[in-house]
């Protein structure tokens, strides 16, 4: 992961930590893929991708969520929850982080999309 991924990365851990979220996994692998942030939010297990950019030349770092990176989300996701036997609600959400010229900018994309069902 190079450099901007990390520190958008280490931003995302601290803005769900003061919105309340407890962390459980950050940068959790399987064979299917990643998912970088899986937290607790009052009751429900978030699946949180993020996505840093330090200009918008590519888009919105939202946009980088394409429907190949969600279909690999939902399959960490499913085996993340079959792994630990969870069977609490979930949700998907995407951290979209922007940094440049020493400001940062976080949107928060709460449920950002529902899993397609293969």
């Amino acid at each position: 992961m190079n450099t901007l991924g990390r520190e958008g990365e280490e931003l995302a851990v601290e803005f769900c930590k003061k919105k309340g979220y407890r962390i459980l996994e950050k940068n959790y692998r399987t064979v299917f893929g990643e998912i970088d942030i899986i937290a607790m939010d009052k009751g429900v297990i978030v699946f949180i991708e993020v996505k840093t950019r330090a200009d918008m030349a590519f888009g919105y770092p939202f946009e980088a969520v394409t429907r190949r990176k969600r279909e690999k989300i939902r399959k960490v996701a499913l085996s993340f929850l079959k792994r630990f036997r969870k069977e609490l609600p979930a949700r998907f959400d995407v951290l979209s982080i922007n940094i440049h010229g020493g400001r940062k900018q976080i949107e928060h994309i709460k449920d950002a999309f529902e899993v397609e069902n293969p």
